[in-house]
């Protein structure tokens, strides 16, 4: 995945958690889709709890 695209993503995810804690994927605290596109654009596997929260804090500018 390239740059732009991870950022187009990553804006959309941090907007729908901004107006709705939420999108059609379900929750922010539950989803997926953030270390989803880490490893589709970084190649980097996130599993652990931990960094999962620290990038999803990252990407949302705020605690989960």
């Amino acid at each position: 995945m390239d740059q732009t695209t991870f950022e187009k993503e990553l804006a959309m995810c941090r907007k729908l958690h901004h107006e709705k804690k939420g999108c059609n994927w379900g929750k922010c605290e539950n989803c997926g889709v953030i270390p989803l596109l880490y490893k589709l654009h970084k190649g980097v596997i996130l599993e652990d709890e931990e960094s999962i929260r620290k990038a999803k804090e990252e990407v949302f500018g705020e605690p989960i």
